[in-house]
């Protein structure tokens, strides 16, 4: 569900922390970054079409980004504690999972936030229709698929926090289709945090994760999980997020292909910071994120790294 660094299409950097909107109505923030991307992987349709071995490690591959995105919100009810919202929300770009949504949030009496939303674009994406091909170029093909997400948080007024999601994945025209690799999906995402106050301006929230991965193909099936940390702190007009993951992926067999069954360790690395009343500007502030993930397989062919760094500006209304 995660995109650490992910597709160089959909990036805004809107960091800090989450304010409910001061009045009834539409509100909202549109930012604009550039910066740039690299990523390493023998999955990447920007890298080589064609290669020569299974022991193969993928070139690094590098661009420009320029991305405008925002979000919109409307704010009803009483007290103020509903709301329905469509973009990127500036709590998960703080700590680096970038995703357009479409939700809807209540607040509770209890002081619990329900927060249902769907994900049209998490999944999307490009890949290559048959990976594993060699001395001949691989042909290109569209990753499709849908997320629904509900998160609860701040459970009954506490510091505790649940995030649950499940996605369908669809690899069009698949070549690994029929075989144990074969890569269409569903998939199940949970994730617990709680957050610790250090201070009136700082805290940290600690969380795990678990993801199940059900694939058509057992090879490409697999259970993740792993531990997470952030660190939020507002110092006057900067505002600055820190995250750091860590997440283990065992597979349920061996591939015939490689005669080994995979397993993956990804290091994730996350920072966001943002610099309100930019130039004595009221609704500007000057953002800017970085990113770097690394993942070690056990098969050389699946290694993989990408990093990402951006600025920009921010409006919100």
């Amino acid at each position: 569900m995660k995109k650490y660094l992910a597709l160089p299409a959909l990036f805004i950097a809107i960091p800090g922390f989450a304010q409910p909107a001061p009045q009834k109505g539409f509100s909202g923030e549109v930012s604009l970054n550039a910066g740039i991307i690299s990523s390493t992987s023998n999955f990447n349709v920007d890298g080589d079409a064609t290669i020569s071995s299974l022991e193969n490690k993928a070139d690094s591959e590098s661009e420009g980004l320029i991305a405008p995105l925002g979000n919109v919100a409307y704010t009803f009810g009483e007290g103020l504690k509903q709301q329905i919202y469509f973009g990127t929300t500036r709590e998960d770009i703080a700590v680096g999972t970038l995703a357009v949504q479409l939700g809807y949030k209540h607040k509770l009496s209890s002081g619990t936030e329900v927060d249902v939303s769907f994900l049209p674009t998490v999944i999307s994406g490009e890949t290559w229709r048959n990976p594993y091909q060699l001395n001949t170029p691989r042909k290109e093909t569209d990753v499709s698929g849908n997320a629904y997400r509900l998160q609860l948080n701040s459970i009954s007024g506490s510091g505790f926090s649940l995030d649950l999601a499940f996605a369908t994945t669809d690899v069009e025209g698949d070549l690994t289709a029929g075989t144990d690799l074969a890569r269409d999906a569903d998939i199940y995402y949970a994730k617990g945090s709680y957050r610790f106050t250090l201070s009136p301006t700082s805290f940290v929230s600690p969380s795990v994760l678990y993801i199940q991965h059900d694939a058509d193909g057992t090879a490409s099936s697999f259970d993740a999980y792993g531990p997470e940390v952030s660190w939020f702190n507002i110092l006057g007009r900067h505002s600055l997020v820190l995250t750091a993951g860590f997440t283990q992926r065992d597979y349920d067999s061996a591939s015939t292909l490689f005669n080994k069954k995979r397993s993956d360790d990804e290091l994730s690395l996350f920072a966001a910071y943002e610099y309100s009343k930019f130039m004595g500007w009221k609704d500007w502030s000057f953002i800017s994120f970085a990113g770097y993930g690394d993942t070690q397989s056990n098969l050389t062919f699946y290694d993989e790294s990408s990093y990402l760094f951006a600025v920009g500006l921010n409006y919100k209304f």
